[in-house]
């Protein structure tokens, strides 16, 4: 695997079948300095075919993709251009998706709450031979009976709702999380709607009132 010479951009291929997110992250990615976004793919296939023929530094790919999902164009990839660095990108965290990624060789793995500066970090990182996983991807299974999180709230709220309520700040959970800062905020405004709380003092007592600590 080489590393990218100083001042060279990172040249990166992007993968994933839902338009929408492969379009914006492509507008994305392409927009910060270091990276050149060389190409865009719907599917596995199309992934390979990009690879052979623009010859990135990384490819950013979602696991589950038509004619060829991802776990395949990772064995792939591995086989025919081990010099790529491969970044997963996707909504699942489950354990089995996570190991059957790095046996095929991923590099690193994030979900897609990760920010584009989350992802230009791991892209960087896995390019020059480094590892890097979503802190969600760490957390042992849950509990098969656990109930789900009260009133709408996701799993990421609820986490962030029980930092809170363990009295963390912003930036200590966004330090823990890998988040910036705007993504906590963000997530915080979104608990604290759901929840009906008008302030942290709030969300602290539903926290606890409802066993998220």
């Amino acid at each position: 695997m080489t590393t990218p010479a100083a001042g060279t951009p990172l040249r990166l291929v992007i993968a994933d079948d839902q338009a929408s997110v492969r379009q914006g992250l492509v507008l994305l990615l392409d927009a910060v300095p270091d990276i050149e976004v060389v190409g865009a793919a719907a599917d596995g296939e199309q992934a390979l075919d990009l690879v052979a023929e623009r010859h990135p530094d990384a490819i950013l790919l979602d696991l589950h993709m038509p004619v060829l999902d991802g776990i395949g164009a990772i064995r792939r990839l591995t086989a025919e251009h081990p010099e790529v660095a491969i970044v997963v990108l996707t909504t699942y965290a489950d354990d089995s998706s996570v190991l059957d990624a790095l046996r095929a060789g991923a590099r690193s793995y994030l979900t897609k709450d990760a920010d584009y500066t989350e992802i230009a970090r791991a892209l960087r990182a896995a390019a020059g031979g480094l590892t890097v996983f979503d802190p969600r991807v760490h957390a042992k299974p849950e509990p098969a009976a656990r109930a789900p999180p009260p009133d709408g709230l996701t799993q990421r709220e609820t986490e962030i709702l029980g930092m809170i309520a363990r009295g963390m700040t912003n930036p200590e959970i966004a330090a823990q999380l890998f988040l910036s800062s705007h993504t906590v905020k963000t997530h915080i405004s979104r608990i604290f709607a759901k929840t009906g709380s008008r302030d942290r003092a709030a969300a602290i007592g539903y926290a606890h009132r409802h066993h998220i600590v």
